[in-house]
């Protein structure tokens, strides 16, 4: 009971004062909201004020910045009228300097005119006395004027002759001296860019033996080992009192070359008998075989030789075991090249085909023990049969002299053999040989009439022939030396060239008395 009492007060006390309650905050917030109108209301009439004030502060820059633009603006209008008022006084000047300069060339003009006519008229008067002096003369001389000039140029073209022939003696002469000079330089630097190796090739071999008696094996009951051996290899074998060595002899280097690998073979394996030689032999042939072709390969990137055939190749490596008064061939080629492409270059010639004929210009002598001919007609064959470059295969053909050269690079190739042939110790030959070659060279010499003497000096690399004066004269001796030439030419095999000098003197004796 006493619960439901306090409940029911509290209702009705809450039923009383929440009406008074919410009256009180309603008057509470409506002052509220009043204060804040008038504050609001203050600050826009503030935010106003600020921006009125902004306004006119903004609006006065912007006219000082127009007075001032416009101030400038009037400042640069009087600037550029001054500056068209100077141009203007400039240009009145320089119309009136014009019309006073046409002034003066009218006046100008008009003296020429007068000056002209004058000369005219001078003219005329000088003309009239020419052809008075001329018709004086005609009659002093009794030639007419055509007549006259006729005889006047005929003198002169004498004498333009005789300057021209003198003018051109002397520009031949120095065209001589030029080129002679410049060849020199041109052969000297050459040789000096390409050195060489020029060790004379012998015609044995040597192979060294382990003890003395190994030449007892090597021969064999009754000869029957060295008889095998050189009949496969066509060697001779020389087993005399040299201590522990074997002397292999024969001209041809490729066939001493297998019998020397052939026998080292033999001597290390140490069983020797005909059917280990035959082995040993063939071992060597395939030996040589492969160092034939390595030995070409070599060559053409020495000489730097691109594209040949594979053939020609393998006859490029055989040159490595071929000489020629004893120089190596395939050296010699290998220089030739070298040297015919240093020429060339210097001369803005074809590098690439000069040393490609230089390499290949003795190639026939890779068979010329085989086959008839001469080196150079095997040498083209065998070019032809592989469709080599015409102007390499006169170029060829052309070393020798036996064919015009159809190109400088031939010449070139001419004078880098001879070059290479004739560098001291590049060639050799036999004693035997070498007093022969000199006895006919003496000889043809003195076979032809009005030789008193004849010298075979420096080497036979030339020939001094002393004449009768009596019966050779001076015209003659350029004959004699060119006749000389041809018949050595003709008869005589020589490295490089032989220099034909002819002398001829007269002498006067008196005696007093």
């Amino acid at each position: 009971m006493e619960i439901i009492i306090v409940i029911a007060t509290v209702l009705i006390s809450a039923i009383i004062f929440i009406p008074i309650g919410v009256a009180i905050r309603k008057k509470i917030a409506e002052s509220k909201i009043q204060g804040a109108e008038n504050e609001a209301k203050k600050i826009l009439e503030l935010a106003n004020k600020e921006a009125e004030n902004k306004k006119k502060e903004e609006i006065f820059k912007a006219k000082e910045q127009i007075i001032k633009e416009r101030q400038e603006l009037e400042q640069e209008i009087r600037e550029r009228r001054g500056e068209i008022q100077k141009q203007e006084t400039r240009i009145i000047q320089k119309e009136e300097n014009l019309d006073k300069k046409e002034e003066t060339l009218e006046g100008k003009l008009k003296d020429l005119d007068k000056k002209y006519q004058e000369l005219e008229e001078q003219e005329q008067e000088l003309q009239n006395k020419m052809e008075e002096e001329m018709q004086k003369l005609q009659k002093i001389s009794g030639l007419s004027q055509e007549e006259a000039k006729k005889i006047l140029l005929t003198e002169t073209e004498k004498l333009i002759k005789q300057e021209k022939a003198a003018i051109i003696r002397e520009e031949e002469q120095k065209a001589k001296e030029e080129s002679n000079k410049k060849a020199k330089e041109l052969l000297t630097y050459a040789v000096q860019k390409c050195a060489a190796d020029h060790t004379s090739e012998t015609t044995v071999s040597i192979v060294n033996l382990p003890n003395d008696e190994m030449k007892g094996r090597i021969i064999g009951r009754e000869g029957r080992n060295i008889k095998t051996l050189e009949n496969l290899t066509g060697i001779d074998l020389i087993i005399d009192d040299t201590p522990e060595a074997v002397i292999l002899s024969g001209f041809d280097p490729l066939r001493r070359e297998v019998a020397k690998i052939a026998l080292e073979k033999l001597i290390e394996d140490g069983r020797i008998h005909p059917a280990k030689i035959e082995e040993m032999v063939e071992k060597a042939k395939e030996e040589v075989s492969l160092t034939i072709k390595s030995e070409g390969e070599r060559a053409t990137i020495e000489a730097g030789v691109m594209g040949l055939n594979p053939d020609i190749i393998q006859l490029l490596g055989k040159l490595k075991f071929r000489t020629s008064y004893g120089q190596n061939v395939l050296n010699h080629s290998i220089e030739v090249s070298n040297l015919a492409r240093i020429m060339a270059d210097e001369l803005g010639l074809d590098t690439k085909r000069a040393r490609r004929a230089g390499l290949l210009h003795d190639i026939g002598k890779a068979l010329d023990h085989d086959m008839e001919g001469t080196h150079v007609e095997i040498g083209v064959d065998i070019l032809k049969k592989y469709k080599e470059n015409p102007l390499v295969i006169n170029a060829v053909e052309a070393h020798h002299g036996d064919v015009e050269p159809l190109s400088l690079e031939a010449v070139l190739v001419q004078a880098a053999d001879a070059i290479s042939a004739s560098r001291p110790g590049a060639r050799r030959e036999t004693l035997e040989a070498y007093i022969k070659r000199l006895e006919q060279l003496e000889e043809i010499a003195d076979s032809f009439e009005g030789v008193d003497k004849s010298f075979a000096i420096q080497a036979g690399r030339e020939v001094r022939i002393i004449v009768k004066p009596e019966k050779i004269s001076d015209a003659d001796m350029t004959l004699l030396a060119r006749d000389v030439a041809k018949k050595v030419e003709a008869e005589m095999d020589y490295p490089g060239q032989i220099k034909v000098n002819v002398i001829r003197e007269s002498r006067a004796i008196e005696y007093a008395k």
